[in-house]
């Protein structure tokens, strides 16, 4: 073996670790050196007779949560080329893996595809922008109409400022839309839009469905765990403030190891409004960010160990 080739797998391993070890540093420093998890009282929390079934529920959102993103995933990429349940797992694990540290998840298109030939890359980047974007649709559609529901029944900002920011929101679609030809260093909202028209439609459907079903698993596990700490709040008044929480927090530039903070001060000023102890907001958006992050990154972690880059031919299918 030649000296460049061990040096190349030398470098590998030692890229390898720092995301495991990075991702794990990260998670250990963000626990520890949280005041406001007390864990005493949440077992107290347990012992509810109530307990043992949400606990159940909220296990089985969990999965379904990350269970749907890796369908969505293995939904997209067969528009390349046909991967089985498993694979997209992994890809999808060792995503979450090797995003955790990075800014708004952005080494999630690099991990996934460094799992195809490198002539796909800009492909996968494109399934991946595809695969988050509905997702973001979703939340700031969702996310709006929470926002103003919470404002109608419980006025954060008076109705000129809400109109003002639906007035903003509205003027930058239509910017966007007229905006669409323009190009910026041969990329532009109409050549995107083309591309997305070359995909069939089952597969947008499928994806759509699947996002949807995905935000619902996400929102239900928050209104779980208000009803674990019995907080007594009607189920639309929760629903709109936990899609607005969600919105506003996705909206905020962060890293996903930061993510249970950001979402989790949002979640404090409007359920502070509510009456809500910050004791209780705090400590779900953290058991959410565990759920949801460090379970996944722990699994993922041994497929971004075992990592082989893919060097075999894809069944393809537009080769049939």
């Amino acid at each position: 073996m030649s000296a460049t080739r061990k040096a190349k797998q030398f470098l590998v391993v030692i890229i390898k670790l720092l995301i495991v070890g990075g991702a794990f540093y990260f998670i250990y420093d963000r626990l520890a050196n949280n005041e406001q998890l007390d864990w005493n009282r949440f077992a107290q929390t347990l012992e509810r007779k109530h307990a043992p079934i949400i606990i159940s529920l909220l296990l089985l959102l969990t999965f379904l949560n990350r269970f749907l993103e890796i369908v969505k995933w293995k939904n997209l990429v067969s528009y390349l080329h046909l991967i089985s349940l498993g694979r997209s797992a992994k890809e999808v694990l060792a995503a979450v893996t090797a995003a955790l540290f990075t800014p708004n998840g952005i080494g999630e298109y690099a991990a996934k595809a460094m799992y195809h030939k490198k002539s796909e890359a800009g492909e996968i980047i494109f399934l991946n922008l595809i695969c988050n974007g509905i997702q973001l649709i979703i939340a700031v559609v969702a996310g709006l109409a929470g926002l103003f529901y919470f404002n109608y029944m419980y006025p954060a900002v008076s109705n000129s400022l809400a109109l003002a920011i639906l007035g903003a929101i509205v003027l930058l679609t239509i910017i966007l839309a007229t905006a669409r030809k323009i190009t910026i260093k041969g990329y532009s909202l109409q050549k995107f839009g083309e591309k997305l028209n070359t995909m069939p439609k089952s597969i947008h459907c499928k994806n759509m469905v699947l996002a949807i079903f995905r935000y619902l698993t996400i929102i239900h596990q928050y209104y779980l765990l208000f009803l674990l700490f019995d907080i007594q709040l009607s189920y639309s008044i929760m629903i709109s403030t936990i899609a607005a929480t969600y919105f506003l927090g996705s909206s905020l530039p962060s890293f996903q190891f930061l993510d249970f903070a950001v979402k989790g001060s949002v979640a404090v000023f409007f359920f502070g409004i509510l009456g809500v102890n910050e004791w209780i907001v705090v400590f779900s958006a953290t058991l959410i960010w565990l759920l949801n992050t460090v379970l996944p990154v722990t699994i993922g972690s041994y497929f971004v160990f075992t990592f082989k880059a893919v060097h075999e031919q894809p069944i393809s299918l537009h080769q049939e």
